[in-house]
């Protein structure tokens, strides 16, 4: 099941995409949880029996939303997770790390504030940073939460997953010892175009491309991560407790704009396009 917040007629909705991808039908939810997109049905112990309203509408005629416009708290993230980006950047950002990527995850934040939905414009911070990134990359939500989670059991946690565009200022996060900052500038974080549901698609084997004005500049497949998805469930589960809802971003194949030479960053006007087979893609103007 594909599900998608987005705005019709003035209010917020959250539905039911079509199969077709086509249409879109409202789940009978009140307008207040609706404002809280998918979550309201995450957080529901048995959401899949939830009514959907009697009219369908064309998905043309609603505008798309993050189908978490605001998370619960911050997103989690994950860095140089495949191996090519790892090597891409391994004389600029990673070059005080540990030379074995595989020891363990790198784990930051973006605050839930700097979602977006998977058309809205991207705003470049000038006289802040010169040196904006895209990243694109496939993202966990999280549907049953807990605490101290074994890699056997994470899968099962899962609830859906979803495109994240994890927008960087690479000046920045240079800067600073923590990446939090630099990750997370007003709405750099698209997202969208809705949740597939977990049992609709196998994330841990699916393609991830991300294209600059057209141009194809990241090819990866999730089957290639140094850290899968259990072990990052896992990780992020270790003395924290993961709730319903919680946003996982699994981290970027190589290509980035940092990692050509020479470093081609984001201008006014560039488009990127983040796409992930079998869940759709998101389009973003950076402005």
């Amino acid at each position: 099941m594909r599900i998608a917040s987005y705005q019709y007629q003035g209010q917020v909705q959250v539905g039911q995409v079509s199969p077709d991808g086509q249409s879109v039908t409202a789940f009978a939810i009140d307008a207040s949880l609706a404002e809280r997109g998918a979550l309201a049905l995450i957080e529901h112990q048995d959401w899949r029996k939830v009514a959907v309203q009697a009219q369908s509408v064309p998905l043309s005629q609603v505008k798309l939303q993050a189908p978490i416009p605001k998370p619960r708290r911050n997103v989690f993230c994950v860095g140089r997770n495949y191996h090519e980006h790892a090597k891409e950047l391994r004389d600029s950002v990673f070059k005080n790390n540990s030379a074995n990527v595989a020891t363990w995850p790198i784990v930051f934040t973006k605050v839930p504030e700097c979602v977006v939905g998977p058309h809205d414009d991207v705003q470049l911070p000038h006289g802040i940073s010169e040196q904006i990134d895209y990243e694109s990359e496939l993202a966990v939500v999280i549907g049953t939460g807990g605490k101290n989670i074994r890699k056997e059991d994470a899968l099962a946690h899962i609830f859906g997953y979803t495109i994240v565009n994890d927008v960087t200022a690479r000046d920045v996060q240079m800067r600073h010892q923590q990446w939090d900052m630099g990750k997370s500038f007003d709405t750099f974080c698209p997202m969208g175009p809705w949740i597939v549901t977990a049992d609709q698609l196998d994330g841990t084997n699916t393609r991830v491309r991300g294209w600059v004005n057209g141009q194809l500049r990241q090819d990866g497949r999730t089957a290639d991560l140094i850290f899968d998805i259990a072990t990052l469930i896992e990780t992020c589960s270790r003395g924290i407790t993961l709730y319903p809802g919680d946003v996982i971003a699994t981290g970027t194949p190589a290509g980035v704009g940092m990692g050509l030479n020479p470093p081609q960053y984001l201008q006014p006007g560039d488009v990127v396009r983040v796409e992930i087979d079998g869940i759709g893609a998101i389009e973003n103007r950076f402005v």
